[in-house]
């Protein structure tokens, strides 16, 4: 299992949103149904990404208990929980948990009832900092952004071809 195009993608997310930006500013006033089509194959890749990084890690991860220890907070207050492990061979890991969601209800509730509470986590056993919290699910959402894509594709590539199907 192996999980480093989704480490590179987190690491680089900052220099590939600026890359994006400038390039969808460009087709925005080129022709729309180019950034459409791009949007589209963006968000269809990340998606099947995350998914079958979902699947894997549920059938092959291994699943402990770890403990909240803090509460990490961006720039928009959104919290995420830093949790604390033992890996099945004795190793300590203290980290993010690589997908978690947060609402805006969360900017303004402390979580100090959760510090120091036990969670199950999945990790995986070649790359334990890349773990999830167990029971939490995403996929509804990212079958519908999935399906959304594959939406925005079909579309784009239609009109660029000619057809007009709703626009």
């Amino acid at each position: 299992m192996n999980h480093s195009l989704i480490i590179v993608l987190k690491k680089y997310t900052p220099i590939f949103s600026i890359v994006f930006f400038f390039v969808s500013v460009f087709l925005i006033f080129y022709d729309i149904f180019y950034f459409l089509l791009l949007l589209g194959v963006l968000l269809l890749s990340v998606s099947i990404l995350v998914l079958n990084f979902l699947s894997d890690i549920d059938k092959t991860g291994i699943e402990i208990f770890g403990k909240i220890v803090a509460y990490d907070s961006d720039e928009d207050g959104h919290k995420t929980p830093i949790i604390e492990f033992q890996t099945s061979d004795g190793k300590f890991f203290k980290g993010t948990p690589l997908i978690h969601s947060s609402s805006d209800v969360d900017k303004f509730r402390s979580y100090q009832e959760n510090i120091n509470k036990k969670v199950k986590i999945l990790y995986s056993a070649d790359c334990p900092e890349n773990f999830i919290i167990k029971g939490k699910t995403y996929t509804f959402f990212l079958n519908l952004i999935a399906i959304v894509s594959l939406a925005l594709i079909i579309c784009s590539i239609a009109k660029l071809l000619g057809y007009n199907i709703i626009f």
